[in-house]
């Protein structure tokens, strides 16, 4: 693809592998636009980027190093003096980047905070404008929002009705939102289903191991064709099968693409992105969202409440859940085409 010294820089934040995938669709319509893209993130967000797009430039970036805790919403307080941190340091990097490159036109922030700029258009996407975090969602999505509007414009990628995100991105704050459609790196094709189910594993640790090891449990030793992607991005891609199931460390975009086209049933987080991949995949699908990951528990209820798919808490989870999916209608929704009009604002005369 014939690109400019036109150069943005589209930067993932690095927590598990969603918002590096669904970042995907814009790097391609950037090069199918004629820009040159800048992937600019940290850990296995840009160890994924890397493997997907090997001859683009890539800037590290610090990372946020975001732990795991039991209460999510209490580990992210304390954590937040250590993330505020990074942030401005990951604004150094940036703003020096853009003051030794001239040819840097603009920036796409994927949720990083301080991946911005007063010198170039800056960007944000986010389809959580409202941060759920229990009795305090009215400060988490006041400060969010206080954020948002230090950037340029605000790409929300759901359609205008916010079909998946429900509440999450419907608000009244002035941030210049623009719903762009549901992204996914993925592209429907009619293949043999002869996946009955296909697991896909996400996350932060110990919650993904814990997922994994119950799902085994409960699926081994059965008749059905079962394929596990465990998202371990790791230097070797591996294959292996242990008690009739199939397993991959991890998938590429294609390699994931053609099985989850090949499967019956999906079974996997509830995280935003893979939402958007299932729909535009149009698969049935039972989603378990990560405890205490207020985000994920709204979004699987949400989808339950409207009898698009069931979703089952880690616990409880059993073959039997399986049983659920006749009554529920499964996720579709048309591939989006970004428009070059999207990219406009990059046209703006850059501030030297």
């Amino acid at each position: 693809m014939k690109t400019t010294n036109k150069k943005i820089i589209i930067a993932p934040l690095n927590w598990g592998l969603g918002h590096a995938t669904r970042c995907i669709p814009v790097i391609n319509a950037l090069l199918e636009n004629n820009f040159t893209p800048i992937i600019a993130s940290d850990g296995k967000a840009l160890s994924f980027l890397k493997k997907e797009f090997p001859d683009l430039e890539y800037l590290a970036i610090p990372t946020y190093n975001i732990s795991y805790h039991r209460n999510l919403k209490l580990g992210l307080l304390f954590q937040i003096p250590k993330i505020l941190k990074a942030v401005k340091k990951e604004k150094q990097v940036i703003d020096n980047f853009i003051q030794n490159n001239k040819d840097v036109v603009g920036i796409i922030s994927d949720n990083r905070f301080g991946v911005r700029s007063n010198l170039v258009p800056s960007v944000y996407i986010t389809h959580q404008v409202n941060v759920l975090s229990g009795n305090t969602t009215f400060l988490t999505s006041y400060f969010h929002q206080k954020i948002i509007k230090k950037f340029d414009e605000c790409w929300i990628p759901d359609n205008m009705n916010s079909q998946f995100s429900g509440k999450l991105s419907i608000s009244n704050s002035k941030i210049n939102a623009k719903f762009i459609g549901v992204l996914s790196r993925f592209k429907k094709e009619e293949l043999p289903q002869n996946i009955d189910v296909l697991v896909i594993l996400s996350g932060p640790e110990p919650n993904r191991t814990f997922f994994q090891d119950k799902l085994i449990s409960e699926l081994k030793n059965q008749s059905k064709n079962i394929v596990f992607v465990l998202g371990k991005v790791e230097s070797e891609q591996k294959k292996w099968t242990s008690e009739n199931i199939v397993f991959y460390n991890y998938l590429l975009t294609n390699q994931l693409q053609d099985k989850i086209n090949s499967s019956k049933i999906v079974v996997s987080r509830s995280g935003y992105s893979s939402i958007m991949d299932l729909a535009v995949l149009e698969k049935k699908a039972l989603f378990i969202p990560t405890k205490n990951q207020s985000e994920q528990e709204y979004l699987a209820t949400y989808l339950e409440g409207k009898e698009i798919a069931p979703f089952s808490i880690v616990e409880d989870f059993s073959k039997e859940n399986l049983f659920k999916m006749k009554k529920y209608i499964g996720l579709k929704s048309n591939e989006t085409k970004l428009n070059s009009q999207l990219f406009s604002l990059f046209k703006r005369k850059r501030k030297f």
